[in-house]
């Protein structure tokens, strides 16, 4: 009977290795992020990331016991651990190539929500309660960094708030003494971001979907390797 393949063997063992250090390394700053208020306040992460937080936490777990079961399933030639691991690893193809397909057929509904989301948060622009004036300090250092006003419909988001002071710049004004007429617009007497921020956050995310494909693709190369060699060590031991 045909013995196993010792390259593969340790390849598989190595590749998993790196995998599993992958998914401790995701999940130990994920749970540190979570747990650490100075993270928080240095990443600027707010409640409503959590959720992503989360999801980190989650994904940094199945890769370290995917990682393990491969290390352990390789070296000690246990088909039982390989067949975990090759299931597992389907499993998470699947759930990317139905991501994709889902994301391909409702992205006229994402695109909605993001819209309802954006005006939502208009309505945050507009308010005059101490969670509202939280948000809208934070978001007008957004204003400022990306040089745009309000989400929607440029200064009209703000309402009265407009020309309200927060902090020691007046909302949506323009930096420089002499303001471009790319970036700036004269409105109510001074000039401001002509650039509604919303724009600015669909460009963003349109500009980084093909890098997020990009890590996708990839990581479906390498899921598919893996489901590869995987089986074929687990063929080699059954043969053994």
């Amino acid at each position: 009977m045909a013995g196993v393949s010792s390259c593969m063997k340790y390849s598989m063992f190595i590749f998993n290795f790196l995998f599993w250090v992958c998914g401790s390394i995701i999940l130990g700053v994920s749970i540190w992020i979570r747990v650490s208020k100075d993270a928080q306040q240095e990443l600027e992460i707010d409640s409503s990331l959590f959720a992503g937080v989360d999801l980190l936490i989650a994904v940094g777990s199945i890769i370290m016991v995917l990682g393990f079961l491969g290390c352990c399933g390789a070296i000690k030639e246990s088909r039982c651990m390989l067949l975990l691991f090759f299931i597992g690893l389907l499993l998470i193809l699947i759930l990317q190539i139905t991501g994709g397909i889902l994301g391909a057929v409702y992205r006229s509904q994402i695109k909605a929500s993001l819209n309802k989301t954006l005006l939502m948060k208009v309505n945050s622009l507009q308010s005059s309660t101490e969670e509202s004036k939280v948000f809208q300090e934070k978001f007008q250092k957004f204003e400022r960094k990306n040089q745009c006003c309000g989400l929607l419909n440029g200064p009209e988001d703000w309402g009265k708030n407009l020309n309200t002071p927060l902090g020691s710049n007046k909302i949506c004004e323009c930096e420089p003494k002499n303001p471009s007429t790319d970036l700036c617009t004269f409105f109510e007497g001074r000039y401001i971001y002509k650039t509604p921020c919303g724009d600015v956050i669909i460009k963003y995310l349109n500009d980084h979907l093909l890098i997020i494909m990009g890590i996708a693709f990839g990581l479906a190369v390498v899921e598919i390797l893996g489901l590869g060699f995987s089986m074929s060590l687990y063929c080699q031991i059954q043969r053994k």
